[in-house]
């Protein structure tokens, strides 16, 4: 089941074969605003104006790639979908200690992209789609079809990272850039909604509560609760 429609958000839309992914205003208009910043760069808190090269230049998959490499030789993940991309370059040289790769470290064999604000969308059914710091850049009202839009691309597994704490980074209109900041249990909660209508999918769910600081949550997926013999559920 997969219910996309349930929650309405006017009449903003994005078609993904024969199912449609709805925007509202306020996300349209964060888009077009993560797309100026692409392009003109934007403030820093602390280090004054970012050059647009430097625009999402961080791979912050890095971070924790060797417990992030555990699940996906777990899973046997070898397709990738990299939902909310940035800059990010699994092909690019020196992402490990041992100077390879992101595919190569991985061994994946295909990684695909989607960053609206690059207006790139290589969006495809892969083994796993994953998703560091981009969950907090979305509208708080645009957060379950987001979201279920990532499952619905998964075959076998979802990897999720977000940021709980206030950004450096401001919009150009002088706001925060992490839109929606939430409790740890909050993200918990709003996933496991989601994750109901997918229940053959195992989640991953990573929260920072501050910058390189994560607390992870059991890896669950929804068919487990039911195969479980206990009543009372703790992941």
């Amino acid at each position: 089941r997969v219910s996309f429609n349930r929650r309405p958000l006017g009449i903003h839309h994005k078609n993904i074969g024969a199912l449609v992914m709805q925007y509202s205003q306020k996300g349209l208009e964060l888009i077009s605003m993560y797309k100026e910043m692409s392009d003109e760069g934007y403030q820093h808190k602390l280090s004054g104006t970012i050059e647009s090269s430097k625009v999402d230049s961080d791979f912050e998959l890095s971070k924790v790639k060797d417990n992030v490499k555990d699940i996906f030789t777990r899973y046997n993940i070898k397709t990738v979908l990299d939902y909310g991309s940035g800059g990010s370059n699994w092909t690019t040289k020196g992402f490990s200690e041992e100077g390879k790769t992101a595919t190569e470290y991985f061994n994946v064999d295909k990684v695909f992209y989607f960053e609206p604000a690059r207006n790139l969308d290589e969006r495809a059914k892969v083994d796993c789609v994953i998703s560091f710091d981009v969950l907090e850049h979305i509208f708080v009202s645009d957060i379950p079809n987001v979201l279920s839009d990532m499952f619905s691309y998964a075959s076998k597994l979802v990897v999720l990272n977000v940021a709980c704490y206030q950004a450096n980074a401001l919009l150009p209109n002088g706001e925060n850039a992490h839109v929606t900041v939430r409790h740890p249990w909050w993200w918990k909660g709003m996933v496991d909604n989601v994750a109901m209508d997918f229940p053959e999918i195992e989640v991953c769910l990573l929260t920072s509560i501050g910058y390189g600081k994560f607390q992870s949550f059991p890896i669950f997926a929804e068919h487990h609760r039911h195969t479980d013999k206990r009543y009372v559920i703790d992941y």
